[in-house]
């Protein structure tokens, strides 16, 4: 009987599916309530020692969407957020963490941890007092995209430049016994070479990935970054479904460090959720489509993946794991020799014209159009770039073939 139960650094989850840490875990009852749900852990929104004065600004959170099929409705599949560190400090947390792991002794709890990048002490006692309250593992945030820079540098600040994080990831790794998880950042040119140097000082996993830094559009009335905090804005953290491409490229890159992948970034569905242990990831955190959904979203991203499991004759997630990584091959590499073109189901076609619109503006002008607009492809033209089948608006229209 196919079963989801993962083990990820020592522990047997139910399931993959983990809180990621943020807004679905500001609180400490926000995390029991999703652990009645069905979640297997969750990451503590990030934890700031008693010291650090945290306050957000309001609004903070500003999404993209596009047009659903009723003229009102919205559908977002990005959001931007300048949300901070948790307002809740270490002495929240703490006990917070020991009333969880006491009260749900089965579920896998990790502590995120913020502190600035020369704070030696400051990261080891954020640690320590993790371990202390009984946290699963704890995750070095390395990668929160408000950072500075140094020697105050914090977040992304700290997960772009490989010597702090090996150092600090050193400082952490020398303190505590429990497992030792980085966040890491994709806003680097090499990924490979920091997981393998953040391996060797210590990292026994790690978390790909984080928001990804970026100004969510700007008010074309007031000239306002968005969101518009009294007329400013700031770079903010870009999640939801728009961010799992880079994500999913994290985790590609991440897994020869050899190290267990925890994937995080736009995981929506159990398909997506698929993908990530296709290239590697273990555990699979969760944002966003909590903040769309609500917790109860657990349900279907267990049925779904399970349900993948009995159609590909595997047992656990362990005989998928990786499986697409081999795959994923320098472009020099790329069978250059297998030829495909596009071909068309005229009988679901609409007769749209976005087809030959794109391929004579954007492609090679093999589409032509008759007086009624039925397309037809001119395959001594047709290039396969495969263009047309994505601008398509009716699945499986069109569709390449060898030749």
């Amino acid at each position: 009987m196919p079963t989801l139960q993962v083990d990820f650094l020592g522990s047997t989850l139910r399931n993959p599916f983990l809180l990621a840490s943020a807004p679905p875990t500001n609180t400490v009852e926000m995390i029991a309530r999703a652990f009645d749900r069905g979640w297997a852990g969750a990451v503590t929104k990030t934890i700031p020692l008693e010291k650090v004065p945290v306050r957000n600004v309001t609004p903070r959170i500003h999404s993209i969407a596009f047009a659903g099929f009723a003229e009102e409705a919205r559908r977002v599949y990005a959001f931007g957020n300048i949300e901070l560190v948790s307002e809740k400090h270490a002495d929240y947390w703490m006990d917070g963490i020991a009333r969880l792991r006491r009260d749900y002794p089965d579920r896998f709890l990790m502590a995120s941890l913020m502190a600035e990048a020369a704070a030696e002490g400051d990261w080891v006692e954020l640690a320590r007092r993790a371990e202390a309250a009984g946290a699963s593992a704890v995750e070095l945030n390395f990668s929160c995209p408000h950072g500075g820079m140094p020697p105050h540098a914090v977040g992304a600040a700290i997960g772009q430049d490989t010597a702090i994080a090996r150092r600090i990831t050193r400082w952490v790794r020398a303190a505590v016994r429990c497992p030792l998880v980085v966040k890491l950042t994709a806003a680097v040119s090499d990924l490979r070479t920091l997981s393998q140097a953040l391996a060797l000082a210590g990292a026994d996993a790690f978390c790909t990935i984080n928001s990804f830094p970026v100004i969510l559009g700007v008010d074309l009335k007031t000239h306002s970054p968005l969101p518009s905090v009294a007329g400013r804005g700031n770079v903010g953290g870009y999640t939801g479904r728009a961010l799992k491409p880079i994500a999913l490229r994290a985790t590609a890159e991440v897994a020869p460090a050899g190290r267990p992948i925890s994937g995080c970034g736009g995981i929506t569905t159990w398909e997506d959720a698929a993908e990530f242990v296709l290239l590697g990831a273990t555990t699979l955190q969760v944002c966003s489509a909590v903040m769309l959904e609500g917790y109860d979203i657990i349900t279907d991203l267990c049925d779904g993946l399970l349900s993948y499991l009995e159609d590909q004759g595997a047992e656990r997630l362990d005989d998928l794991r990786g499986r697409a990584l081999h795959n994923v091959v320098p472009h020099a590499s790329l069978d250059a020799t297998a030829r495909r073109k596009s071909s068309i189901d005229l009988e679901t076609c609409t007769r749209c014209g976005k087809c030959a619109i794109a391929c004579r503006d954007a492609g090679y002008q093999a589409i032509n159009e008759a007086a009624d607009r039925t397309p037809s492809i001119d395959e001594d033209k047709c290039d396969g770039c495969g263009l047309c089948i994505q601008v398509c608006p009716v699945w499986d229209c069109m569709v390449m073939r060898a030749v």
